[in-house]
């Protein structure tokens, strides 16, 4: 089998397409033939070394976070899922490994691809779709009624959060480039912003959760734009965050946290069509260390970008 790896931290050139052995699964675990991974900042974090401290020092590391495929076996424990289910989910950030021609995954990490959905559409959802659901609901406790602001309205982060704050019955404010506003409106974003000519910190709109999904704000600015009572989601967090937020409790910064709940919820949107994201461009397994270096060079794609295992 073969995976996008390398073998240290450090910057694009290192990555190699390379055989592997897949592990076998063991408890709670499962092995899944990849169909469809999708590429995500988190990838290239990863591989630079931003979040050493998390992932450790033992190589070769696969690359890749989310995808779609089916599932070839399984380990003890494992109730959720059975051999040649579809499903999409997540790598643990640990392990990475999306990028491949086959992973092994916690079964909490999983979800049922729903029939109505392709694999392609399937493999967009798992990151983007925890982050937003992790944000507005698990730390906002957002509600109907309420007014939620999308900082980067139009990214994979802010398109599942617009979809998600719909269908909890919000209303959505946002900004976005000037290129994705009718995108945006199409979304259901009421009110849209063009960030490169709004100055957030003095538009004169309150809202009862603000979501920096693009991680281009302030704390300042963002808890400024609240209502009494309000929320402020940060998308990037650091020690310094973490540690003002204890004094803040309007402050919550937003850390990607899998649960099988929230990707059977995600699967469910996205089942009745509540929840998509798009697809923009679609490469196979060879071409992967291109695409990824060229999106971590700051190519926009308007929606993303996947590695095809066929």
């Amino acid at each position: 089998m073969k995976r996008v790896q390398y073998d240290r931290y450090g910057g694009p050139e290192l990555m190699k397409l390379e055989t592997f052995e897949l592990r076998a699964p063991g408890n709670s675990e499962v092995a899944v033939k990849v169909n469809f991974a999708a590429i995500n900042p988190i990838d290239w974090k990863v591989r630079n070394g931003a979040l050493k401290m998390v992932t450790g020092k033992t190589f070769p590391r696969a690359l890749g976070s989310d995808f779609s495929g089916t599932v070839t076996s399984v380990g003890p424990g494992v109730s959720r899922v059975k051999i040649g289910d579809a499903v999409f989910g997540l790598a643990p950030i640990k392990d990475g490994g999306a990028i491949s021609e086959a992973v092994t995954v916690p079964e909490s990490f999983l979800a049922k691809k729903p029939n109505s959905i392709s694999f392609e559409e399937a493999a967009c959802l798992a990151t983007p779709g925890i982050t937003a659901w992790n944000g507005l609901i698990d730390k906002a406790k957002l509600t109907a009624g309420k007014h939620v602001f999308i900082n980067g309205c139009t990214g994979a982060v802010g398109e599942s959060a617009v979809q998600i704050a719909r269908m909890l019955g919000a209303t959505v404010s946002g900004s976005c480039s000037a290129e994705a506003m009718q995108r945006a409106r199409d979304l259901g974003v009421q009110t849209v912003f063009d960030y490169r000519k709004t100055d957030l910190s003095k538009i004169s709109n309150r809202f009862d959760v603000v979501y920096d999904t693009a991680g281009t704000m302030t704390v300042s600015v963002g808890l400024g734009l609240l209502r009494k009572g309000g929320v402020y989601l940060d998308i990037d967090p650091t020690p310094a965050k973490f540690i003002r937020a204890l004094f803040n409790r309007h402050l919550k910064p937003i850390i990607c946290t899998a649960r099988a709940d929230v990707l059977d919820n995600l699967a469910h949107a996205a089942g009745e069509g509540a929840l998509r994201l798009p697809v923009a461009e679609v490469v196979r397994l060879q071409d992967a260390i291109p695409l990824v270096t060229a999106l971590e060079s700051g190519r926009k794609l308007g929606g993303k970008g996947l590695v095809s295992m066929a």
